[in-house]
C-alpha cells in the first residue's frame, strides 16, 4: 500500500518546472519535501492532484498501484488521495458544514444524516480546538492563516484519506496553531494515512518527525536523508545545495 511517483515531469505552458521526480509514501509514513521558492513544489502537488493548468509530459502516479493519471480531480479523491492548498480558495455563502458533508457524501459513496454528520464534525472540532460557530461560518472566508490550515486538519478528519499532500500546511501560523496543526498530522499518521508535507522551513519538523526527507532545488530532488538533513536546511540554508 503506497502512493508512489514515479520519474514525473511537469510542464506549465510548454515551461518545464519538474524534472524527474521520484518519491514513495508508505501507510503511516511522513514523507517531507523542503526548498526555496519557485523550485517546484506547489507544482508537484496541484499536479499529482489533477489540476488543469499543470500538464504531466511523462512518468506516473500511482495509488496502491494503480495509476491516476486518467482520473479526474474528484475520482482522485474518491480513492483516497487529498491535497491541503497552499492558497485555498473563499467560498462565500457556502457554510462549512454543508461543505464538508456533501464532501464527505462525495468521497463515501453514500448519503449521510445530516444530524449523525453533526455529532462526528463537532467531535473532530474539538479535538482540533475549533469552535462549534465554526460550522455556519462562509467557507474560508474571512479566516485567518491558522484557521484556514486548521481547517485543512478537519477536512482530513471527516474525508479520511489513504494519503494527504499538505502543501505549506505550517504557512502563516503562530506557535499555539503550528502546535494544533502538527498534532493533527501526528494522529492522522497513527491512523495509517500517509503523508506528503511540503514546507519551507524546519520547525514543524520540530513536532512532526519525518520518516524521509528531500530537498527539491530547480524541479529537481537534490538530496535525500533523515530528520537531520532538515536541521542542515536550518543552520546553512539551500545555498548548501545549489
Amino acid at each position: 500500500m503506497s502512493f508512489t511517483i514515479q520519474n514525473l515531469h511537469i510542464s506549465i505552458e510548454d515551461k518545464e518546472i519538474v524534472r524527474g521526480i521520484d518519491i514513495s509514501v508508505d501507510k503511516g509514513q511522513v514523507v517531507t519535501i523542503m526548498g526555496p521558492n519557485g523550485s517546484g513544489k506547489s507544482t508537484l502537488a496541484n499536479a499529482v492532484a489533477g489540476h488543469p493548468s499543470y500538464t504531466i509530459t511523462s512518468g506516473d502516479v500511482l495509488l496502491n498501484n494503480e495509476s491516476i493519471l486518467n482520473a479526474p480531480p474528484d475520482e482522485r479523491a474518491k480513492k483516497g488521495l487529498f491535497l491541503s492548498m497552499q492558497y485555498p480558495p473563499e467560498i462565500p455563502g457556502v457554510s462549512v458544514a454543508n461543505f464538508l458533508r456533501i464532501a464527505a457524501s462525495a468521497v463515501r459513496g453514500e448519503r449521510i444524516n445530516p444530524l449523525a454528520f453533526h455529532a462526528e464534525l463537532k467531535e473532530e472540532m474539538q479535538k482540533l480546538s475549533i469552535p462549534e460557530t465554526f460550522m455556519t461560518r462562509s467557507l474560508n472566508a474571512g479566516f485567518s492563516g491558522g484557521e484556514k490550515k486548521r481547517f485543512e486538519m478537519l477536512q482530513m478528519a471527516v474525508l479520511r484519506p489513504a494519503y494527504a499532500v499538505l502543501d505549506e500546511t505550517d504557512s502563516g501560523l503562530d506557535v499555539d496553531a503550528l502546535r494544533i496543526v502538527a498534532d493533527g498530522i501526528n494522529r492522522f499518521r497513527e491512523q495509517e494515512t500517509g503523508m506528503l508535507l511540503i514546507t519551507h522551513y524546519n520547525r514543524i519538523l520540530e513536532y512532526v518527525v519525518p520518516d524521509v526527507v528531500h530537498i527539491m532545488v530547480g524541479g529537481s530532488i537534490v538530496k535525500t536523508g533523515g530528520k537531520e538533513l532538515a536541521k542542515d536546511v536550518e543552520e546553512k540554508g539551500y545555498g548548501l545545495f545549489i
